[in-house]
């Protein structure tokens, strides 16, 4: 089944984004959605590399939080809970990124669901994912980014700077922000002109190339701005260090 039209994966290829409308159903949302306030609230026990990071406000006291879901900014790596990891084998997902990356013999690898509570600062300063990869080729892995909650200005939505990805890996460090959560590391972008923010609704998804230039503002409103995501990375990909398909944060989906 041919999920993308021949003018969509031009888009991609010239754009290094591709944003979808409506792909993920509701009731998946919700099961992912219903599942993180179970991890957040203590009523579920996390699995073995699952962490739920608070935002850094939070940590040094800065903000009180009203609820557990104000304290967190992002639950990482839920490979091993099988209610969140229907997303990555959400079927309209998973043949729309075989689609892109033209091979079923694909891995899993960066799960995260990313919870941007209103009342702290909670940017994410403009990077490239490929930073936090030692896997090549780039043109070989792809991310997922899709809205559980609306995604607006107001809210912080992801913004993206179109064709950066045809460039190279730039030297990202710690912004000199006050507030900075962990590991949020950023760049000096060039053409920030050209950004485009990508204002979505639940089930919308992003598709993005790891070296698109892309970040999010702080949540000026007073709901939360919530997504899950992953990147897939095919077979073929190598590695500097060991096999990277041995570590237990990489899921095989063939």
């Amino acid at each position: 089944m041919t999920m993308l039209s021949e003018e969509q994966r031009e888009s991609y290829q010239s754009n290094g984004y591709l944003l979808l409308q409506e792909l993920i159903d509701t009731e998946s949302l919700e099961r992912y959605n219903h599942r993180f306030i179970e991890f957040v609230e203590g009523k579920a026990d996390p699995a073995s590399e699952m962490k739920l990071m608070q935002d850094v406000m939070i940590a040094k006291g800065a903000v009180v939080p009203e609820t557990p879901l104000h304290a967190i900014n992002k639950l990482l790596n839920f490979e091993d809970d099988p209610d969140l990891y229907q997303y990555v084998r959400h079927p309209a997902l998973f043949e729309t990124v075989v689609e892109l990356l033209g091979s079923h013999e694909l891995y899993s690898i960066v799960t995260n669901i990313f919870n941007k509570p209103p009342g702290v600062d909670g940017r994410h300063p403009l990077h490239q994912d490929l930073r936090y990869f030692r896997l090549r080729p780039p043109e070989s892995i792809v991310a997922t980014w899709t809205a559980i909650l609306p995604s607006t200005r107001r809210s912080g939505c992801l913004a993206v700077i179109p064709g950066s990805h045809k460039g190279r890996l730039l030297k990202h460090a710690n912004p000199d922000w006050e507030y900075v959560n962990f590991a949020f590391y950023g760049i000096e972008a060039p053409n920030l002109e050209d950004r485009v923010h990508i204002e979505m609704e639940p089930g919308d998804t992003l598709l993005f190339h790891p070296l698109l230039i892309h970040g999010s503002g702080r949540n000026r409103d007073t709901k939360f701005r919530r997504s899950i995501s992953t990147h897939f990375a095919r077979a073929d990909c190598v590695s500097a260090g060991e096999d990277w398909r041995r570590s237990s944060r990489v899921r095989p989906l063939h």
